[in-house]
Order: structure tokens, then sequence, then C-alpha cells
């Protein structure tokens, strides 16, 4: 490659770029066109005559679109319309010969002008309004007439003259000095939005309003505007006003603030005077004559606003609001820490009067447009409604919380009655109900929050008043009944043997319980429990006082101990030795279980928490904009209520009782001719009166919260379905904690009967010696039929108060306790062949029992136990076939294993004598002598 460089050229001139001038040119035509922007129109058209060039700058259609948007007089939708209809037009027209369409259009054909067509405009023939030199003049020095004279004759401008008037032809072409004065009224209603023609247009409203404007401007008195000298009527000045308010918002010329300025003043002027003549009309009454033509004059002048406002501020709703009502009557009226909603309802019902009233005026007075209702409605609400609701929540929040929160909910609701009877304004529409809404929804807005945070509190604190004082009349009662079992006690001489008093504290005998029926005494729960919820009175049954005297109720010390049901026992002289009295206070606990909680607490918290629930909700069903925040606190109440009802009320009564029940001992009873354990039926009363609360629970769920729709039950996320199944799961814990303990205690108490009761004749009469099968009785021993009745008795208390799947589990597992206490019970026993037929006995009577249940995998245990007490009928000669019986595993069902039946075996009263010959039939050893 070549080592070529350029040389490099020196001296001379540099090259001049070709298109700096075509730039500055343009830079110079972007700044004219600016300045273009801040003249005059007659500036515009004198210098369009300037050159060619400048014309196309002023004809430019989208400065004349400006100046119409600027009178919002350009739509660009219609427009667009016009445009694509113009396109379609021409498109259609193709086909036609090219000489018709030359005619038509005017151009384009050989020997004709376009002043030849017969659509062609007469250039000379029409004037323009850029003809006339638009000057300031002294209207004090000219009439009306010289100012609307013929303009001079001039220069083509481009402005076309077109018809105002919808009488003239549209061949026809009028100059602007003969528009009909009526015809510029209705100037705006003539202009079209079409492209390309944005310039003609506004030239209509040059024409017809220019003369006008610059007059306005110009005069000194405003007495001498031509506006009032041309037109007579106030309507019509009015309006010739408002145009020429809307014309001047086209003048973006150089001093255009001065010129409003001066124009406002005039239009000032005029609506003062409108506006006394309105006044004076008002005071009148003259609602249908004066009061109507000049409200109609201030709409069209500017919106009518200054006559709405004039008309609210002297309306009787607002200059009388006194008169309605007072809110400090509403607690003047009512009980001392109580309000009288009746009041309220009172200045409802008188403005809801005045204000159809006053709204019957408006629709009489103003149009439809101006939407004097809305602005009446927006003062009343916030002049009358708003002062009178403060006013009464402040001063009954002051009195108690009670009042506050029945002042809240109760004018909300009488609110939204008034609401509803108030009459809509005409042509109004759904719209006015709706600005009712949002009218309410602002005066309460600025309540609702410490509303709903003083509902919560005031249903909290009541709860825990009503559980705390519970707790407290337990607790005093309890310590009552300590201290009057222990009056009587020498303490000396306990304290000198302490010891020893201490290991003899056992519980004594408990003392006899109020009657409980063997079925559930909430056989109809669901019906029970939604009764209490609703407040109703309960209907009469056989069952019902039964009911109500197991009811607890709250503890009353008063002469005695406090029983269930609110009566007293009188109490028997007390104990003198600390070993009386303890058993005393244990036997006084045991018999107190049912009362560790009450459905009185119960009905008084659900009854709190619907009353709380029901004035919350009302804003929520309102469907108003503070709806959500309503819902989500009648929620929080609900969790609330379930939470101080559980955990502080029903747990710790089941947690007291089962801590009774361990302390329970059959051994200690002295009398157990009663077939019944009694703690444990105090137990299963306690049950029974959970379960009605839980069926209380469920029911004001379902009526307070599902149907009200303030919550869903199928959303697991939601804080109330969450909260109740804690509730549930927690009451099922602890009454299966209970009933596990309560089938302890009833265990106990079988396997105590089996060991007293039980005599050992019973089962080997041959060991008294006077045994006689002739007289021997082959129905079941009377342990037998104690065990039963007692088991039954308990077993029948829950029929009803329960599921049936919970009631198979507890029947099932006390039979299953029932058939291992029997299985220890035998192998205590001495058995004979003759005894055997009361042991058969004993076992059928059981199986009957467990048959009843209706239980077969239970079932199955007694069958293998009635089939065991075979081996004790089988007589001594036949070994072999009770070794036979003892092997066979299927005759047990599988219940039992071989080595378990021989184990009963044993219990023979004969085993010795037969053992060996039962061992060689089964294992085939035995002993051989040689």
């Amino acid at each position: 490659m070549s080592n070529f460089k350029r040389a490099t050229l020196t001296g001379g001139s540099p090259r001049p770029d070709v298109l700096a001038p075509l730039r500055m040119t343009q830079i110079v035509l972007e700044i004219l066109s600016m300045i273009l922007d801040y003249v005059t129109v007659t500036d515009l058209i004198h210098f369009a005559r300037v050159s060619k060039r400048m014309k196309e700058m002023v004809y430019d259609d989208t400065r004349w679109v400006q100046r119409l948007r600027y009178m919002d007089c350009w739509s660009e939708t219609e427009a667009r319309k016009r445009a694509e209809a113009a396109w379609r037009g021409r498109a259609g027209s193709q086909g036609l010969p090219h000489e018709e369409q030359a005619e038509r259009t005017g151009i384009g054909v050989v020997g004709k002008s376009p002043s030849s067509s017969s659509n062609a405009r007469q250039r000379n023939g029409s004037k323009t309004i850029s003809d006339v030199g638009w000057e300031p003049v002294d209207v004090s020095k000219e009439d009306e007439r010289s100012i609307l004279a013929k303009p001079k004759e001039g220069a083509n401008d481009g402005f076309d003259a077109v018809p105002l008037s919808s009488h003239a032809s549209r061949k026809t072409t009028l100059s602007t000095t003969s528009l009909d004065p009526l015809a510029r009224l209705d100037v705006f209603l003539q202009v079209r939005s079409i492209r390309g023609r944005a310039r003609q247009e506004y030239g209509k409203i040059h024409g017809a309003l220019n003369q006008y404007y610059i007059d306005a401007i110009a005069c000194k008195d405003h007495t001498t505007a031509i506006v009032f000298r041309t037109y007579r009527d106030p309507d019509q000045q009015a309006q010739m006003l408002a145009n020429l308010l809307r014309f001047e918002n086209s003048d973006i010329a150089q001093g255009w603030q001065e010129r409003l300025e001066k124009l406002q003043s005039l239009v000032d002027t005029f609506e003062t005077a409108v506006a006394r003549e309105f006044e004076q009309a008002l005071e009148t009454a003259d609602i249908d004559g004066r009061l109507r033509k000049y409200g109609h004059v201030l709409t069209t002048l500017n919106g009518g606003q200054k006559g709405v406002d004039l008309f609210i501020s002297k309306s009787t709703t607002i200059a009388r609001k006194n008169e309605l009502g007072d809110p400090m009557d509403c607690l003047r009226l009512g009980s001392p820490s109580s309000i009288s909603l009746d009041e309220s309802q009172r200045f409802f019902s008188q403005l809801s009067t005045s204000f159809n009233e006053q709204i019957g005026i408006i629709d009489r007075v103003f149009p439809a447009s101006v939407k004097a209702a809305s602005t009446f409605l927006q003062r009343v609400g916030k002049e009358v409604f708003s002062e009178y609701i403060s006013t009464l929540f402040d001063e009954a929040h002051r009195i108690g919380t009670e009042p506050y929160l029945k002042a809240v909910s109760g004018t909300y609701q009488q609110s939204l009655y008034m609401a509803r009877g108030l009459r809509p304004s005409k042509d109004a529409g759904d719209e006015f109900h709706e600005a009712i809404d949002r009218v309410v929804a602002t005066v309460f807005e600025v309540h609702i929050d410490l509303y709903l945070s003083e509902e919560y509190s005031n249903f909290k604190r009541k709860s825990e008043a009503e559980v705390s004082e519970w707790e407290r009349q337990l607790s005093e009662q309890d310590a009552w009944m300590q201290s009057l079992h222990m009056t009587n006690v020498n303490r000396q001489a306990d304290k000198r043997d302490f010891l020893t008093s201490f290991k003899k504290v056992v519980m004594m005998p408990v003392n006899v319980l109020p009657a409980f029926p063997l079925s559930s005494p909430f056989g109809g729960k669901s019906a029970t429990a939604k009764a209490l919820v609703n407040g109703e009175k309960l209907q009469t049954s056989s069952r019902v006082p039964s009911q109500l005297s197991t009811r607890p109720s709250t503890p009353s010390m008063i002469n005695g101990i406090s029983s269930a049901n609110g009566t007293t026992t009188s109490l028997a002289e007390p104990p003198t030795t600390e070993l009386a009295a303890k058993a005393a206070i244990m036997n006084s606990r045991l018999e107190g279980i049912r009362s560790l909680f009450s459905i009185e607490i119960a009905l008084n918290l659900v009854h709190a928490a619907k009353s709380a629930i029901e004035r919350a909700g009302v804003f929520y069903r309102a469907q108003s904009q503070f709806g959500e925040d309503a819902r989500k606190q009648c929620q929080l109440i609900f969790v609330l209520l379930v939470q101080i009802l559980g955990n502080r009320h029903v747990k710790a009564g089941f947690d007291q009782a089962v801590d009774h029940l361990t302390n329970y001992d059959p051994k200690e009873i002295q009398n157990h001719g009663h077939t019944e354990v009694k703690p444990l039926v105090t137990f299963l009363e306690l049950v029974n009166v959970g379960d009605l609360i839980q069926q209380m629970l469920d029911v004001f769920y379902e009526q307070e919260m599902v149907a009200t729709r303030l919550t869903d039950r199928g959303d697991f996320l939601d804080p109330a379905v969450k909260e109740k199944k804690r509730f549930e799961q927690m009451l099922d814990e602890r009454v299966a904690a209970g009933l596990n303990k309560g089938i302890e205690v009833l265990m106990s108490e079988v396997e105590f009967l089996c060991a007293t009761t039980q005599k050992a004749i019973d089962f080997n009469p041959d060991a008294s010696g006077t045994a006689s099968s002739d007289d021997m009785d082959i129905g079941p021993t009377e342990t037998a039929r104690r065990i039963v009745e007692v088991v039954s008795s308990h077993t029948r208390m829950l029929v009803g108060s329960t599921d049936k799947n919970m009631l198979d589990v507890f029947n099932q597992e006390v039979g299953l306790r029932v058939f291992t206490a029997l299985c220890k019970h035998l192998k205590r026993q001495r058995i004979s062949v003759t005894g055997s037929i009361k042991l058969i006995s004993d076992m059928n009577h059981y199986f009957t029992y467990v048959q009843a249940l209706k239980n077969q995998n239970l079932l199955q245990y007694f069958i293998a136990l009635r089939e065991l007490a075979q081996i004790y009928l089988v007589d001594a000669s036949d070994a072999k076939e009770l070794a036979t019986i003892i092997a066979d595993g299927d005759r047990f069902h599988g219940i039992f294993r071989a080595e378990e039946v021989y184990e009963f075996a044993e219990r023979r009263a004969d085993w010795y004598q037969i053992r060996p010959k039962v061992e060689r039939a089964m294992y085939g050893i035995g002993c051989l002598v040689m």
C-alpha cells in the first residue's frame, strides 16, 4: 500500500454552508409563528396580506382550532366523524365523469373559473369581518346604528360570511352587519367542528361578538353599554354577557388581563343587580314570578351559583335550624345516664319535612342543570345535620359509654330512614340518593373510629366484670364455707397431733344432691339455646322444671349453703374436729361442681355481644364506606366473647371439676345404696351445661354472624371461624378429660361394689355346707344387678346431650373398663360347679345390658366373657372336655388366649383335684408312679 496522504490546503476562505440560509429561515418562521399567537385577530388578517407565505402561516388551521378550543367550541370527535364521512364521499365520487365532478366542485374545467360556478361564492360581493378596521371606538359619541353600519369595501381576508339564522337559505350569504341580534345570542350553537374550516367557524363567532366585546371593555359607564341598549330582556342580556365571557377566552393578545377585568366588572355589576332583584323576590315569596325569572337569569349568566347560595342562606331549613330540635332534649328527657332517641327521631322528621319543602321551591325556581338540590343537600348536611349529631355525641359520651353507643347506632339508623324519605329533585335520578348516602357517611365518618373502639372496649369491660364477679362470689362462698366448717374446731389439740390428723383427712359421704333426670335435661337443647339467645321464654313442659332447677345461677350464701338452683340448704351443727371439717368442705365442693360455670353468665355475655354486634352491624348492613371496618369489629367482638366465655369461664370450671373428681374415694363412702355416683352425676350435669353453652354460641354464630354476612363459615382463615373451632376443641378436650376422670371414678365404684357386696358363697355355695340345689336362685347376684344399675344410670345421662359418635366412644370405654374390672373380680373368686350357675346368670345379665348399647365391638368382649363362664360348669369327671375348652381359642373370638383361660380355670373350687388331668390333656404331662 502506498503512503499517499491528502495534501493540506492552506489559504483562501472556508466553503460556505449551503443549508445555513434555510436553517436561518426556518428559525425565523418559528419565531414569527410564536409571535402571531399573541396578536389580535385584526392584526392577523393584516399580516396575512403581506405575502403568500404569511397568508399560509396565518391561515394555518391549527391556529384557529386552538382558539376554538379556548372557547370550548371544538370537538375532536365530531371533527373526526366529519372527516371520515368526507373521505367516504370522495371515494364514492371517483366513478363520476371528470366534467361532472369538476362542475360540482367548480374547479379544473377548461373555460370556467370558480366564480362562474353556480356554487361559487362572489369574492367581491361578500364582505368579511377583517374588512372592518375594528379599533376601539367611543360609544358615547356614536350610536348603535353607526357601530353596526356596513363595513367599508376592502380586500378579501378569508373570513367568509355565512348564514347564522336558521331561516336563511343555504345559498344566501349575509354580512356580519346584517345579523339579527337574536341570532347573535345563539352564535355558539352554529359552530361546527370541521377540519380545514376552523378559521371560517371562528369567523362566525368573531363577526357576531367582537363588536360587543370591544364596546364592553371600552365603555366607561356600564349603563351605556351596547349590550344593555340592544337587549332589554334580562335573560337576553345575561345570555350575551355569558357569550362575551366565553369569547374572551380566545383573546390571548397582549393586555388580555386588563380587558378581562373590565368585562368581569360589567358582568359583576349586572349580576349584583339581578341578585338584588332575586333577594327581593325571595323575601316576598314570589316563587313562580320574579324569583323563578331571576333565578333563570343568574343561571344563564354564569351557572346560577350566586342565586343558589343566596337561596340556601335564606332558606328556612338553615336559617331556622334551632327550631328543628335541640340535641340536649335526648339527654334531658331520658332517665339518668341514658338517652332517649324519640327526640332525635322528631328532629329527623322535622328536618325531612323542611328539606322536602325547600326542594320543591328549588325545582320551581332553578332549572335542573344547576344541580341546586345537591348544593343545598351539602349545606344542610354540614350546617344542620352534622352540627346536631356532633353536639349529641359529645354530650352523650360525657354522660357515659352506653348512651354514646346507643346514640351513634340509633341516630345512624334514623338518618338512613330519613334519607329514604327525602324528596329528590327533578331529573335527579339515583344520583340524588347516592349524594344523600355520601352526606350521611361524611357526617358519621369522623365519629366511626371512636365508636367502634368504644363498642369493643365496652363489651370487653362488661364481660370481664361479669366473669370476675362470678369468680369473686365463688371464692367468697368457698372461704365462707371453710370458715363456717372450721368454727368449732379445736386447733390447739390439732396442732399437737398435726401429722396424725393430716393422715386421717379423707372425704366424708356425699350429701344427697338434687335429683337429676336420667335422660338429658337438655334433650331439646337446640330449641332451648335458640330461645335463650333470643331472650324468649321457654315453653313449659315436663322437662323444664328439672332443667331450670339444675341450671347454675349466681351463688348465694344467705343462711345456709347455696345450691345450684339458687335455693339454700340449712346447715347442721358445724363439725368439731378438723377431720370432719375438711371432709365437709370437700363434700360441699363436690356438690358445687355443677355451679362452677353458669348459664346465667353465658346468657348475659351472649346478650351483651348481641347488642354490641347489632349496633355495629348497622354500619355494615347500610353498605357504607366504613362497612368493612364495622364488619371486622363485629368479628373481634365475637372472638372476644368466645375467649372470655371459653377460657375464663368454661375452661376454668371444667379444670376445677376434674380436680374435685380426682379427690373422690368411694372407699370412704358409707352409703352406697344409690344407683348414682354423686360426683360423676354432678359432673355430667356440668357437661350438659357446657353443651348448652356451646349450642347457644352456635345459634348466636348462625343468627348474628353468618345470617347477616358478617363472617363466612367457609373461610377457614376468618378469625371468628378459627376462634369458634378453638372453643369447640377446648370444650371437647375438657369434657373428654372430665369423662375420663369420671369413668375412673365409676370404675372405682364398680370395683368397690365387687369387693364389698359379692359374697363368697355366691359362686361357691358348697363352702357354707348348707347349700342345696333345690332352693338355689338362678338369677343374677345382687352385685351384678347393682353394677349394671350404676353403670347404666350414668351412660343414659349422656343420651341426647352429646352426638352419637361421642356417646359410642364413651359407652365403649365404660364397657371395656367394666370388662376389665369383672375379669379382675373373677380372678379373686372361688367358683364351684354349683355356683357357676350364678356366675353364668351374672354374665348373661352383663351381656343383656351391653347388648342394649348396640355396640358390636364391645359386645364381642361380653360374648367371650359369657363363654368363659362355661368352664366352671364342667364337672370334675370331664377334665379332658375342660382342657379342650381351655385350648379352643376360636371359642372366645380371640379375646382370651389359652394361657388367660387357664388362669381363670385355676379359680375353680376343685382345681387342685382336676389339675393333673387337665394338664395331661392339654400338654401330655403328669405324674406316673411305677
